[in-house]
């Protein structure tokens, strides 16, 4: 395990410096484009491209596994979304995993938004050809509608002993894949209440209900352009649960936000962008995702968070192997690798996500203390108690719910 010297800056420190050197991840709108995209008519599109709805799943297909004879594994991420050296060009956790195994991990960075991803290879999967690809990385939408179109197989749960065992119980069982028999997260994505203490000259943030009604703020606030992450957000202020709402309840926070725009209390709806508005002060407080609240807070103490007492959205992005996959066994071995202690607080450390690995607290303390101490990066039981995850939606009520959410954004 590497030691860091006590008067050099943590790994969240220099990981937040290498993001704003490179436009990293933190900067990408990989989570507007991502809403934006669908808003626009991805659904729609998707269905006049003969895509089927989702439904029940067909079931995987799989292919003869290669992985005895090559030893490799075509690995396709988001952007900084992996930790690497001091180089820039290296990824330590994939280089001690083929010092391990002897199997080499072909990675690229070739997800860019999920849309435009789906698009590039659902030909090839829906003709029953190999994308070329045994391990991609999706947000929990598509990764749902990829199990229900039966494009994805279904995981060897003898290669994953690690992940069986060290999954944390928060993402264990999502309605869109009960039990994990398809996919495991990547990391897990929290959404929060931030604000920058500067800006708010003593007003005090608590809730969604202060960003969208207190007068102080108005014109100062920032929402997502991710749709279930805002009226996620909304609908637990309001009483109401993400995961058992009907079209009443998606109607009546429309109309709360609808309120909360004529008036002029929200600045804008923005992707990630909003981060430079808020350590700047432009915007006084917004709905955040927490992995950008732990790199601005490594450069700008004003900005901070809190977790309503209604509680937050939680999301993931997951790993699936692909249909056809020619290396579906080194595939797996590479995804428990991942749910291994040490290599998970590598990973961790250095992209400030939520950890989906339980009991990883001590293995991340050894590396850097504030990052196992966060809850944006380890939630406690307590916290992870407070989190809620945005039901599966039908292709009809996907369709119907961004449209009236594009309308609202403008989009």
């Amino acid at each position: 395990m590497r030691q860091y010297e006590p008067d050099r800056p943590t790994p969240v420190e220099l990981a937040a410096v290498r993001r704003s050197l490179r436009s990293g991840r933190a900067a990408m709108t990989r989570r507007s484009l991502m809403g934006g995209a669908l808003a626009l008519g991805g659904v729609g599109a998707l269905s006049a491209c003969g895509i089927p709805a989702a439904g029940k799943s067909q079931g995987g297909v799989s292919a003869d596994d290669h992985s005895a004879q090559e030893k490799v594994v075509n690995f396709s991420n988001w952007p900084e979304y992996i930790d690497v050296d001091d180089s820039g060009k290296r990824h330590p956790t994939l280089d001690a995993f083929r010092k391990r195994t002897g199997i080499s991990v072909k990675y690229t960075e070739d997800i860019n938004d999920n849309d435009e991803f789906f698009g590039k290879i659902q030909p090839q999967l829906a003709a029953g050809q190999d994308t070329g690809r045994d391990l991609i990385v999706l947000t929990d939408w598509l990764a749902a509608r990829m199990i229900r179109l039966g494009y994805v197989q279904k995981l060897d749960a003898s290669h994953l002993p690690h992940a069986f065992a060290n999954l944390s119980e928060q993402f264990r069982s999502p309605d869109w894949d009960p039990g994990r028999a398809y996919s495991y997260p990547w990391q897990g994505i929290s959404t929060v209440v931030a604000f920058n203490r500067k800006a708010l000259d003593g007003v005090e943030v608590k809730s969604v209900s202060d960003l969208l009604d207190n007068p102080a703020l108005k014109g100062r606030v920032g929402l997502l352009t991710e749709m279930r992450d805002t009226v996620g957000m909304t609908m637990l202020d309001m009483g109401l649960d993400p995961g058992k709402f009907t079209d009443d309840d998606y109607d009546a926070v429309i109309a709360r936000l609808q309120k909360a725009v004529d008036k002029g209390q929200i600045r804008r709806f923005t992707g990630n962008d909003y981060t430079s508005d808020l350590s700047k002060g432009d915007l006084a407080a917004c709905v955040a995702w927490g992995g950008d609240i732990v790199q601005l807070q490594a450069d700008n103490p004003d900005v901070a968070y809190v977790i309503p007492d209604s509680g937050y959205m939680t999301s993931t992005d997951n790993m699936l192997i692909p249909n056809k996959a020619r290396h579906k066994t080194n595939a797996e071995r590479l995804i428990d690798y991942y749910y291994e202690p040490e290599p998970a607080a590598e990973l961790a450390a250095y992209i400030n996500y939520v950890s989906p690995v339980a009991d990883v607290r001590p293995y991340l303390a050894r590396i850097d203390k504030s990052a196992a101490d966060n809850p944006l990066i380890l939630p406690d039981k307590a916290t992870q108690a407070k989190s809620h995850a945005f039901r599966s939606l039908s292709s009809k009520e996907e369709t119907a719910y961004q449209q009236k959410f594009a309308k609202l954004t403008g989009a």
